[in-house]
């Protein structure tokens, strides 16, 4: 196997793989500095932060052949015998000149840039700059410029690492940005007509990933401008409930506000991107109209119930029934519905487990780089399918169960949400009419919501932990990244209690549960890794 030596240290590396000298660093657990280069786009070694010294060692002699001048280490591929060395004078006095360069045109703008905390340009100016400054500190204009309805460009600030100009060419495949100008006077833009309008605007699907790439404050995400400093926020690991693709993420929050959503690296599922959709889709689990209170229906109208007597009377209240049926919403995770449907079975051994509404939305998106946005907007639908066909005997979807309803009068029927968007109506609730106690769990108010003996505020995707199974059968665990509103419990907590479990809720033991009863989930006995783990989910129709 190929060896390569990174100061003085040697790495294996694999016959088939293809790395250069950032990445082979990487393993020797040296970070070498950059600003163009990125792992999920094209090389064009323009920043040249990246210098290091590479050299070639004879394997019959030992003897090192270095060449004479330091060489970007992302454009030099590591091979058989290849020597880097990032630590030498020659190598600190590069970084230090280029580091030197790029402030001398830099506005010295950090109190007030949304980049502050964690910019690159910062954090390499501390670690290979220079001690002091020897240019005058010129006064400058912060030049704003509207790039699209979802990024602003902050033209002093950038750097020219026209990481953005190669994603919009190479990953979203739009080509809305270009660099304009010739040498110090290159600048980021769109193109824009003879009067300066936008004609072509930043306004693809994937935009917000320009953001998350600049490695300076040069552009600027408009949502998340101004609203937090990233030193005051916590990131947790996510997945997103937007749609089936599952994309790994980091949700980042502020004493339980989320104030944004990061992709989190994850070359199973979403390389290093996520879709403005699932970017920008949060805003729900702060809306004033959430409900968050359980109630239950009296003669007089709705009482409050308080979450600490409301397990044990909505167990009698369904001991009681004759006939139950309870309806699993694809927004819950593995562990919920698998909670919920075993506390069901508990109570009627015949109980009826259906699948909640699959909300669509248009048909499958795929972008240049393989990046796919999917029509289905819920996050778990294979992973609720087979709890429901394997603990329900056959798998029942919302229409056919709606059909069922009208036939058969359930003693209780209880109904799962967990939407953002209207999913049931009227004739939803005429379908019902014939059943006796209705409880429905859901994060805002709706027509079934309205006509239910009990109303149960439920959590959103960021308060809950648990498991999603994507349209590619990966199951991926996480924990909750915020607390839900005062008076709303989350999912998992209320079924754990109602099937009489001691302690909190532990959705990892759940899953580990599951893959001992349902053998598709068996993968995940023992726990579930990161990134995630392949579940070979058979194929339901």
């Amino acid at each position: 196997m190929p060896t390569v030596f990174v100061n003085g240290q040697e790495i294996t590396i694999g016959d088939k793989e293809r790395l250069n000298g950032i990445q082979v660093a990487e393993r020797a657990g040296v970070d070498i500095p950059r600003y163009c280069w990125h792992p999920g786009l094209s090389v064009v070694a323009s920043c040249r932060m990246c210098l290091v010294e590479a050299g070639k060692k004879d394997s019959a002699t030992g003897k090192i052949t270095m060449q004479p001048k330091v060489v970007p280490a992302c454009q030099t591929p590591a091979t058989d015998g290849t020597v880097f060395v990032t630590n030498s004078p020659k190598v600190i006095e590069a970084r230090a000149m280029v580091e030197e360069d790029l402030l001398l045109r830099h506005p010295v703008d950090c109190p007030i840039c949304d980049k502050a905390g964690e910019c690159s340009l910062q954090d390499y100016h501390f670690e290979h700059g220079r001690e002091e400054r020897r240019a005058d500190i010129q006064p400058f204009t912060s030049r704003r410029r509207e790039l699209g309805d979802t990024v602003t460009l902050f033209v002093d600030r950038c750097v020219m690492c026209t990481r953005c100009v190669r994603f919009t060419r190479e990953v979203s495949g739009t080509s809305e940005l270009m660099v304009i100008n010739r040498g110090a006077h290159e600048e980021i833009d769109v193109f824009r007509d003879e009067n300066g309008k936008l004609e072509f605007p930043l306004d693809n699907k994937l935009s917000g990933n320009v953001v998350d790439l600049c490695p300076v404050g040069a552009l600027g995400d408009k949502d998340f401008l101004y609203q937090q400093r990233v030193w005051f926020m916590k990131s947790h690991d996510n997945v997103c409930a937007g749609c089936s693709t599952g994309c790994s993420i980091k949700v980042e929050e502020n004493q339980d506000h989320v104030y944004r959503l990061k992709p989190r690296t994850n070359p199973h599922v979403n390389g290093y991107w996520m879709c403005d959709e699932g970017r920008y889709g949060f805003h729900h689990v702060h809306d004033a109209n959430r409900v968050t209170e359980p109630r239950r229906l009296e003669k007089t109208g709705y009482v409050n119930v308080e979450w600490s007597v409301l397990p044990q009377e909505l167990h009698a209240k369904l001991k009681k029934t004759s006939r139950l049926a309870v309806v699993l919403s694809p927004h819950l995770t593995v562990e919920e519905a698998y909670l919920l449907a075993k506390y069901a079975k508990s109570i009627d051994s015949s109980a009826v487990l259906a699948l909640g509404p699959v909300p669509t939305q248009g048909t499958d998106e795929k972008f240049k780089s393989g990046f796919v946005i999917h029509a289905e907007k819920c996050p778990n639908r294979r992973g609720v399918e087979s709890v429901v066909a394997s603990l329900g005997g056959s798998l029942l979807n919302w229409g056919d169960f709606l059909g069922l309803a009208e036939s058969e009068a359930f003693g209780a029927v209880w109904i799962t949400g967990g939407y953002k968007t209207n999913w049931n109506d009227d004739a939803a609730v005429a379908s019902l009419a014939n059943s006796k106690l209705l409880i429905v769990q859901d994060c805002f108010a709706s027509p079934l919501w309205d006509r239910a003996d009990y109303q149960l505020p439920s959590a959103t995707f960021a308060e809950r932990e648990g498991s999603y199974v994507n349209y590619q059968d990966r199951l991926q665990s996480f924990k909750w990244a915020v607390r839900p509103p005062q008076g709303v419990k989350a999912d998992g907590q209320l079924y754990w209690q109602l099937l009489g479990r001691t302690g909190l809720y532990n959705a990892a033991v759940v899953v580990e549960e599951i893959g001992r009863e349902i053998p598709v989930f068996a993968p995940a006995i023992g726990g579930v890794p990161e990134p995630g783990v392949d579940l070979k989910v058979n194929q339901i129709a």
